[in-house]
């Protein structure tokens, strides 16, 4: 599904209305979708509504989805924020001639009745102000909203508790009252950016339509979003087909994943070789190592310093093993020369887990990637040889200490197999471009897009809504934004997830993003099972057979 930028969903609008699905037609599916996403989550037959509408599109929006409430029992009222003439405004009209109730602001003094229905909603619709929102907001419209806000944090603080009764409360809590809706995103939102105006109220359940927009997944706006549906207003999807932004969806995942023939054998599914772990980070080794069996290679090796074998090989009995030289429990110089003879016949390596950031962990890692003895010159490799010595090496996923050590190897893009796999978090991203977190952090999707450019690789930038990047600018965001995924060794499962599917046999994009995907959903059935606060790597990994499952039952 494209995302798109406030300027092209105008132009794409204006494509349709020219082609023959006009403006009109296009607000009436707007507005009865929103109808349809509220009443599929909440009951809304004697039901009081209050719908909050602005001057624009948005308000139009609005307007439709509250005669379809209306004449689906709720009981609505529309609080009018600048005035609209039922004359040259036929949803206007609509909503007059039926049953429901219309407030204008400008009679409100003082909010009066604004507090009032607040008070009183069982479900609010935000439909104030859409994609042209400019901030920060100002005025009575800044004033009507921070009442509104006020009102609706007031609620919620006072909801009934368990403290009397000295138990926690319930492990599904009752829904929010009142139930908030956004109409294209919480008014206050920046569409571009992210940005999120003070006054803003933090929505339950966002309905934007077509495509979303970039700001729904910058933070601090994608976290006030709630639940996030993309509603189809009747746009022609031929119109976004020159768009290289993407957001991942599960019908795109299931579409690039291997099949798998009842008559096929563990070559079928392809050799993935993993470089990882160290004395002092067994568990990486481990948990690589299992995520790539349980995302369906046909056979994995893990090649690890001797030293931990028997640690890792006690948890992880489906992989064999390369066991490598070491000096003190970590990889050195010499386990590359090993490591390269055992690469024959693999489809995929993956480097980093836990291999540790010593000395002789970088002297492997450089010798694997520089090539033997002899063919250096003046100290540094020709760019001949790199080549070469890169055209040996089996498609390659690197990840966390490999990505830190290769941060601080000159001309370290050129040592790597052309659509090699980096899956960096913000910090050794940083690393990797020698600038701050901060800058990272500031625009996620230019910087992974840029950096797989100018690197000729692709680049899975991970964090709340992973973006996954290749060289010729395509460029996916991955829907899940999952605090329990910030913990030890999620990571490992990611880089185990990918290179198993790179193993099978998909290009190095498609495997970076179903594997984030992959592991993204396994983090959403983890969060079901045991919440966030006490997931850990391991229950990510238990899940991912079953969010395989769910893939190929869409």
């Amino acid at each position: 599904m494209k995302i798109v930028s406030v300027e092209q969903m105008q132009r794409i609008e204006a494509d349709s209305d020219r082609a023959g699905h006009s403006y009109s037609a296009m607000m009436e599916q707007a507005g009865r979708s929103v109808a349809e996403a509220v009443g599929n989550r909440r009951e809304v037959r004697g039901r009081q509504v209050l719908v909050l509408v602005g001057p624009g599109n948005n308000g139009g929006d609005g307007l439709v989805a509250a005669r379809y409430l209306s004449e689906a029992g709720a009981q609505v009222t529309c609080y009018i924020y600048r005035n609209r003439n039922p004359a040259e405004d036929e949803n206007f009209r609509l909503v007059l001639e039926g049953d429901v109730r219309a407030e204008l602001a400008e009679e409100d003094e003082d909010w009066v009745a604004l507090r009032v229905l607040a008070d009183k909603a069982d479900i609010l619709i935000d439909a104030l102000l859409g994609t042209g929102t400019e901030l920060p907001l100002r005025g009575a419209l800044a004033d009507l909203l921070g009442v509104a806000a006020t009102v609706v944090s007031h609620r919620r603080r006072s909801a009934p508790s368990n403290l009397a009764c000295l138990l926690p409360p319930p492990a599904v809590p009752p829904p929010a009252e009142p139930f908030v809706v956004a109409v294209d995103g919480p008014t206050g939102l920046s569409y571009e950016s992210g940005d999120l105006d003070d006054v803003a109220i933090p929505a339950d359940l966002t309905i934007t339509f077509a495509y979303p927009k970039p700001g729904h997944f910058r933070f601090p706006g994608a976290g006030a979003l709630g639940e996030l549906v993309v509603a189809d207003i009747g746009i022609d999807a031929a119109l976004a087909e020159d768009l290289a932004l993407e957001v991942m969806t599960a019908e795109m995942v299931d579409s690039w994943l291997p099949s798998r023939p009842p008559d096929a054998h563990k070559g079928t599914f392809g050799k993935a070789m993993i470089a990882a772990g160290s004395v002092n980070y067994t568990g990486a080794a481990y948990l690589a190592g299992a995520s790539a069996t349980r995302t369906g290679a046909g056979l994995v090796t893990v090649a690890l310093p001797s030293a931990i074998h028997g640690a890792v090989a006690a948890r992880l009995s489906e992989a064999t093993y390369v066991l490598l030289p070491h000096t003190m429990g970590v990889a050195n110089e010499t386990a590359a020369d090993v490591l390269r003879k055992a690469l024959g016949g693999y489809d995929a390596l993956l480097i980093g887990p836990g291999l540790g950031r010593e000395k002789e962990t970088s002297d492997f890692l450089e010798r694997l990637l520089g090539g033997a003895d002899g063919e250096r010159s003046l100290g540094f490799l020709m760019p001949e040889v790199l080549a070469r010595v890169a055209s040996h090496l089996p498609p390659l996923v690197i990840d966390a200490d490999g990505l830190n050590i290769l941060s601080q190897l000159k001309n370290w893009p050129k040592r790597l197999p052309s659509e090699s796999v980096l899956t960096p978090h913000p910090g050794e991203m940083a690393r990797l471009m020698a600038c701050s977190v901060a800058d990272v952090q500031q625009d996620r999707i230019d910087v992974a897009r840029s950096q797989a450019g100018k690197w000729g690789q692709v680049v899975v930038l991970k964090g709340a809504h992973t973006v996954v990047a290749e060289p010729d600018g395509r460029t996916i965001i991955l829907p899940f934004a999952n605090s329990g995924l910030a913990t030890a060794g999620t990571g490992d499962v990611l880089a185990g997830a990918i290179v198993a599917l790179r193993a099978q046999g998909l290009a190095a994009f498609e495997a970076a993003a179903a594997g984030a995907y992959l592991h993204g959903l396994a983090g959403e059935i983890a969060r079901e099972g045991v919440g966030t606060a006490g997931m850990v790597a391991g229950d990510v990994l238990a899940c991912l057979p079953d969010a395989l499952k769910r893939i190929r039952l869409i």
